[in-house]
């Protein structure tokens, strides 16, 4: 075993690992992308919240509002993709070519109506608001060049994101010093939405630039039309499921804006981005992993089964231990960091952060729905979590504002992921299984 990292473990747990490549390409990949994670939730956190301290609650509320808007249209951007076509690569490593090119394509093709539908929604919804307008052009811009995002799938496919992070860690350091520089000159507030376009955009000139490194040409893609109709008639419903885990997700920052107002928006963002910054964990496990779930299916289900209750008990495990310490110090980490004008996103975040311990599993479960090509199941449970998210929303929020959205979103969450698989039948063993992964987690 001639990786770096392993000469630091324990000589029990080198044992254990010795001879097995796919678990040592496992833990070096997702150490990769937790190196990437750690980073952004670092400095992202840190430059963050000195960006909404800086714009104050009002400012970086409709800064929240903008982004969760053009969120809404995502999903026509990533066309449920992501998934699909690094299935396919394993599958079929001699198509490799041919399926990056059209998931190119088409993801060009997806980001441009992503532009189109978010521009045009906005200037229905608020015809009178210009900032806004901009706002919402320069953030949805930024979908055309997560184009380039297909040069991660491939990555993905062979277990080497470590290109992915030096690709992207380089545009994200350089635009959080742009941010840096924006706060000490006073910019103003449509200054942040270009830094994060620019971000976007180095980020694509970096993948492009690791793909090259790696060996590979970008020019070898080619697009298929027959391939293409193949992976939007696979990837469809999570295009739909994507659109609507994207509502249950964002609509709550929306619907606070559009009822109670841009600052109740600040307040109920600087929680959602206290809850959210652990969920790169599940992401950067569950990509790693993927590959080999993928195998194991070919195998027999005795094998693949039983790597998905790992899965499941380790994401729960994880989810865990983030919840517990943040329930009792939400409100001195929301003071500390944001400053007394925050202080009401203390409580917020108290509950939403429980909300992680779904995502963990919903993460994980979409593999196993992957695998198997339930995407419409995908669709329709999501569905469901999304439109109990929008009824809770409508009821909660005129009363209890960002609190009642945190309630709404926690019950909306543990639908989708746990709730929702003892509606359909073949859904009940993967539903027991998430089950013993809440109540014992077991990971040894």
């Amino acid at each position: 075993m001639n990786r770096i990292w392993a000469k630091y473990l324990p000589a029990c747990i080198k044992t254990r690992l010795e001879g097995r490549q796919s678990l040592q390409d496992i833990i070096s990949n997702t150490g990769w992308l937790f190196a990437d994670k750690v980073l952004r939730m670092g400095m992202g956190l840190l430059v963050g919240v000195w960006v909404a301290r800086y714009l104050g609650p009002e400012q970086f509320g409709l800064l929240s509002y903008t982004g969760a808007f053009v969120a809404l249209f995502s999903a026509f951007a990533n066309l449920g993709l992501d998934g699909i076509v690094v299935r396919n690569i394993v599958r079929n490593p001699s198509c490799r070519d041919e399926t990056l090119g059209t998931a190119f394509v088409l993801k060009i093709i997806g980001g441009a109506l992503t532009l189109g539908l978010t521009t045009g929604a906005i200037l229905l919804l608020r015809p009178a608001d210009t900032l806004t307008h901009w706002l919402v052009g320069i953030t949805a811009a930024g979908m055309i060049f997560q184009a380039f995002d297909t040069i991660d799938f491939w990555f993905q496919s062979q277990v080497r994101s470590k290109y992915t992070v030096y690709a992207k860690n380089a545009a994200f350091l350089c635009v959080t010093l742009v941010k840096v520089v924006l706060i000490l000159v006073k910019a103003p507030l449509v200054a942040f939405a270009w830094a994060g376009l620019a971000e976007i955009a180095l980020g694509a000139a970096g993948m492009a630039a690791a793909y090259r490194v790696s060996g590979r040409k970008l020019k070898t893609w080619r697009a298929s039309t027959h391939l293409a109709r193949e992976l939007l008639r696979d990837s469809w419903p999570l295009i739909l499921s994507s659109v609507v885990i994207m509502i249950y997700m964002r609509i709550d920052q929306v619907m606070i804006g559009e009822m109670v107002g841009n600052t109740e928006v600040g307040v109920y963002s600087a929680a959602v981005r206290l809850a959210e910054v652990w969920y790169f964990i599940p992401m950067a496990v569950v990509s790693s992993v993927f590959p080999s779930v993928v195998e194991a299916r070919a195998v027999g289900d005795a094998l693949f089964y039983g790597r998905l209750q790992k899965l499941y008990n380790l994401m729960a495990f994880m989810a865990y231990i983030v919840a517990i310490p943040v329930t009792f110090i939400a409100g001195w980490v929301v003071e500390i960091l944001f400053g007394a004008a925050y202080g009401k996103a203390g409580p917020m975040l108290a509950l939403l952060i429980w909300a992680g311990l779904f995502t963990n599993l919903g993460v994980a479960r979409s593999s196993f729905l992957t695998t198997m090509n339930w995407t419409r199941v995908h669709f329709i449970t999501v569905s469901l979590g999304c439109l109990i998210n929008v009824l809770l929303n409508l009821l909660l929020i005129p009363r209890f504002g960002g609190m009642g959205a945190v309630v709404a979103s926690c019950i909306a969450y543990w639908f989708a992921a746990h709730g929702s698989c003892f509606i359909y039948r073949p859904l009940h063993k993967t539903g027991w299984m998430l089950t013993r992964a809440i109540i014992y987690p077991r990971i040894w």
